[in-house]
């Protein structure tokens, strides 16, 4: 009789090693498994990283008249709707009993004047056109164009780029504005619209670069 309570008192001690054994087996796989594991350390942001990236930098810069001759008189305003009536109609023009209204600024002088570029820009176009004569335009950092039309002369070429105060030719005449003789008419495109150069001459303007 003790004999057979010692080989059961045996027999479930074997069990339970059994049970148990398993159980130990799992938890060394456990922990062996997370101390396997390799964290990885964070990227941080060096200098390096910051100089990849161009920076856009807005500034501002002062337009400047289209030319520089001191006997230059402006002889047609732009056509502004809220002006007075009689500005508005010193700023039509007539051209084979046609009436227009001047989208720009026509600048006169006695005598031949350079024309310069308002500001830095590249050149857009160049063009010679029957009633308005030679044209250059050209599209600045900040995304208006200048149309230098009317001219005698001109000095660059498409894809030049200019630097404010250059001379892109001269002043001449032309067929729809006839009457005015030597002179330049001047115009600002803003979006695809002729704006009053006058809002824009002499004043401060913002000016995006890439460094």
């Amino acid at each position: 009789m003790i004999k057979r309570r010692l080989k059961t008192q045996y027999v479930l001690l074997f069990v339970s090693i059994l049970l148990i054994l398993p159980l130990i087996l799992i938890g060394i796989a456990v922990k062996t498994s997370l101390n396997e594991v390799t964290v990885e350390e964070p990227d941080y942001i060096t200098e390096e990283t910051f100089n990849h990236y161009i920076p856009v930098i807005n500034t501002e810069t002062r337009m400047i008249n289209p030319y520089i001759e001191p006997s230059v008189t402006i002889g047609k305003n732009y056509y502004d709707y809220q002006s007075d009536e009689e500005s508005q109609i010193k700023a039509i023009l007539k051209h084979d009993n046609t009436y227009i209204q001047n989208t720009g600024i026509d600048y006169l002088s006695d005598k031949i004047f350079d024309v310069i570029s308002i500001l830095d820009g590249t050149v857009v176009n160049i063009s010679d056109d029957e009633s308005l004569g030679k044209i250059v335009e050209v599209k600045h950092n900040n995304g208006i164009i200048s149309s230098y039309q009317s001219l005698g002369t001109i000095n660059v070429k498409k894809g030049d780029i200019i630097t404010q105060g250059q001379v892109l030719g001269t002043s001449g005449s032309n067929e729809l504005d006839k009457e005015l003789g030597n002179h330049l008419h001047f115009e600002i495109y803003e979006n695809g619209q002729a704006m009053n150069p006058m809002n824009y001459l002499n004043k401060e303007v913002k000016n995006e670069k890439g460094n």
